[in-house]
């Protein structure tokens, strides 16, 4: 990067500035790549009285079936004591559980040890999640992925990121950006920069580094105008599609070539004829190895959404995560299928990354942010923004305006 050195790049924590630490579970089971074996789950721990209920549950310091919570915001979710629930199960929800794996969970927060209320207020229609991965030094992957589903935060090398969203109100209001940034960048580059374009030129140019993303600017029009629009690519990509599902080209496009087992239990990748084998005898090609070997933190991310669906990954669990389909689903190879074609187009966009980055510009440095009053950021800008303008269920039904 011509005239600046990496560490002199702003951080991605200073430009958008509001994040939330990942979600903490606290038990697998009300989480899963199949939205049925969840209320089977659900199902069965209702059946059950007294201590084997709390058994099925999974105790916890901030979890048992007689902890009294509120409501998780945005969903009916029961909110009295679990120990004494006998409804339905509630309706679950998309949800991304680490890079490029949408599963489901069952959205009541009696089920959850840390949901993290104040994302769940924020999330839905217009809204967009910027999920920074985790450090590890050297590995390969992307720093920042995208979801419109909320995240978990979840890092495939255990290193923790952060989750920060691109709006601090529902609806797509108020952008999560540093105050005056927006301002400030559209005054240089001579045209107006929205949330969403910045969001996409921090997927084509942020990097890792131990102090958190840093993400390069640049005063060039005509290069932030590049970098906007590979970002929007990259954007779309993470989204799958956006909309429209992304397709390889014809020749290209990945296909089951013999029926998957159902129930596979190993995964495999001959990279010479581009064959990713599903079990002993499921076949799906061609797989090019750029999606075979694409990486997140150091971890490939094809096996990573492998593991969780394999036959013996349920029965290792134990309790109620062990409920699962018997059989594997076809949706699960359309999502697979899907997978690779994501991955294999985001790798095809890396070289058009590598060049954008070695020629930036003239750059837009922290030090300018801080003489333009950008930097450093208003405490207020770090903390949620007051959206309760309604009432929410407190634990037992009470209700409290906050």
């Amino acid at each position: 990067m011509p005239g600046v050195t990496h560490d002199e790049a702003p951080l991605l924590g200073d430009l958008m500035p509001w994040s939330v630490a990942p979600l903490r579970p606290g038990r697998g089971w009300p989480m899963g790549p199949d939205s049925a074996s969840l209320k089977a789950r659900w199902d069965t721990l209702v059946r059950e009285r007294g201590p084997a209920r709390e058994a099925l549950f999974g105790t916890t310091r901030a979890r048992t079936p007689h902890a009294a919570v509120g409501q998780l915001p945005g969903h009916p979710g029961g909110t009295g004591r679990l120990a004494r629930e006998s409804g339905p199960c509630p309706e679950p929800v998309r949800i991304l559980h680490g890079p490029f794996d949408e599963q489901w969970l069952i959205p009541d927060h009696r089920l959850i040890d840390v949901a993290r209320p104040e994302l769940w207020r924020v999330a839905g229609e217009g809204q967009l999640f910027a999920v920074e991965q985790g450090y590890v030094p050297g590995a390969a992957g992307p720093a920042v992925l995208a979801s419109s589903v909320l995240p978990d935060g979840r890092s495939p090398a255990g290193r923790p990121g952060r989750i920060r969203p691109l709006f601090r109100r529902p609806g797509g209001l108020e952008p999560n950006v540093a105050p005056g940034l927006l301002d400030h960048l559209s005054g240089v580059l001579g045209h107006q920069v929205t949330a969403r374009a910045l969001l996409a030129w921090v997927l084509a140019t942020g990097a890792g580094s131990a102090a958190g993303c840093r993400v390069p600017l640049t005063s060039d029009g005509d290069v932030w105008a590049r970098g906007v629009d590979l970002g929007g690519r990259l954007l779309r990509l993470h989204l799958r599609g956006d909309g429209e599902r992304p397709k390889l080209p014809g020749g290209r496009r990945p296909y089951v070539r013999a029926p998957l087992p159902a129930r596979p239990a190993s995964l495999s990748y001959d990279a010479e004829e581009q064959i990713l084998w599903v079990g002993d005898e499921g076949v799906i090609s061609p797989v090019p190895r750029e999606a075979w070997e694409f990486e997140v933190s150091g971890v490939r991310i094809i096996e990573r959404w492998f593991a969780p669906r394999t036959a013996g990954a349920a029965a290792e669990a134990g309790g109620l995560a062990a409920i699962g389909p018997a059989a594997w689903p076809q949706t699960w190879t359309s999502e697979l299928l899907e997978l690779i074609t994501v991955l294999a187009l985001i790798a095809e966009l890396g070289p058009a990354q590598e060049e954008l980055t070695a020629s930036l510009g003239a750059p837009i440095t922290g030090n300018e942010l801080r003489r333009a009053g950008v930097l450093p950021v208003p405490d207020a800008a770090r903390r949620p923004a007051s959206v309760l303008d309604h009432h929410e269920e407190g634990p037992d039904g009470q209700f409290a305006l906050l």
